[in-house]
């Protein structure tokens, strides 16, 4: 049966959101998507919910981005663009009272702190702000607007928040019964609970306690906030390699001669790396048992500072791993 091709895949939903454990490479994956996507040409917009440079420096840009979009990486004859933008609650309430005819108000809260108390007397409003933002930009590309993104990435925050973030609109359909919050809590749990716009990848490592909170986080998200899961990126798993049982006979038949302190070391490391190799796929088998979803392994990268080139090779990878899902 063959495989599902990169399109395909990218477009299944209009909205994707991905999340995880803080440091498990989250915002990396979101950019290898975005990668992948524009590779099969389609025009991707990245939205960043903290406001960091990380996410920027993946395309070798060197500051933030802020709410209005950028270019992260422009089209070319074999890719589509990838533009991105920071979405934070204060700036997506003012547009949204500028929007209905409330520049005057808007920018008096923005000056007085205003803003602050809104978002403290009414819980969980940030949550519905942002979200409503990229509801409002999913709904553009809905449209045909010119410019639209065919697809919206969003680096998501880490899986704790991702949970309360995903299930504010219907805590808030439970609390407010009308009004423009409301509306806007009714409108953001249409799309997020509707599999054909929107769905979460989450994002794990193949560790013990990455794993574990992966699989908590997943069951929460179905069960709280009614969204699809897409399937599941493990990140940094190593490369298999064929060790042998003896490295010693091993360096021998292959005439190589090494001292015994670098025989020693040599030994050491190929002990450490066999270890390695057997903890990591102990994790995935866990996982794919706890966890019934395809998973999309990422391979390790022995750097700490990544950029262009690395998500580029993190984009192949991830598109050979969609290559081998089946298609639904």
């Amino acid at each position: 049966m063959p495989g599902m091709d990169p399109r395909t895949f990218c477009t299944q939903s209009r909205v994707m959101i991905v999340a995880g454990k803080g440091g498990v490479g989250k915002t990396t994956v979101t950019a290898a998507l975005a990668l992948v996507a524009a590779r099969a040409g389609v025009r991707t917009l990245v939205v960043e919910v903290e406001g960091t440079a990380a996410l920027p420096a993946l395309f070798g840009r060197h500051d933030a981005i802020g709410y209005e979009q950028v270019t992260l990486r422009p089209a070319s004859k074999d890719a589509a663009e990838i533009i991105g933008r920071t979405v934070r609650p204060d700036d997506a309430l003012v547009e949204y009272l500028d929007d209905h005819g409330l520049r005057r108000l808007s920018r008096r809260m923005s000056t007085t702190g205003t803003l602050e108390l809104v978002a403290t007397a009414i819980p969980g409003i940030r949550d519905i702000l942002v979200l409503g933002k990229v509801k409002q930009l999913a709904q553009r590309a809905e449209r045909g607007e010119p410019g639209a993104a065919e697809l919206i990435l969003v680096d998501g925050p880490a899986a704790g928040h991702a949970v309360t973030m995903l299930s504010t609109a219907r805590g808030l359909l439970d609390a407010v019964t009308a009004g423009p919050i409301r509306t806007q809590a009714t409108d953001v749990d249409a799309l997020i609970t509707d599999p054909s716009r929107c769905q979460v990848l989450l994002v794990t490592l193949p560790e013990d306690t990455p794993v574990n909170e992966a699989v908590e986080t997943a069951f929460h998200l179905e069960d709280e906030a009614g969204v699809k899961l897409g399937p599941i990126a493990v990140n940094g798993v190593f490369q298999p390699l064929d060790l042998p049982a003896d490295p010693a006979a091993a360096v021998e038949a292959g005439g190589i001669r090494l001292d015994a302190d670098d025989l020693a070391t040599l030994t050491r490391a190929t002990e450490f790396r066999r270890r390695r190799q057997e903890l990591q796929q102990r994790q995935l088998d866990r996982l794919a048992a706890a966890l019934p979803l395809p998973q999309l392994q990422l391979p390790n990268v022995w750097k700490t500072d990544l950029g262009p080139e690395d998500v580029a090779g993190l984009a192949d990878a991830l598109a050979a791993g969609i290559a081998g899902l089946v298609p639904s």
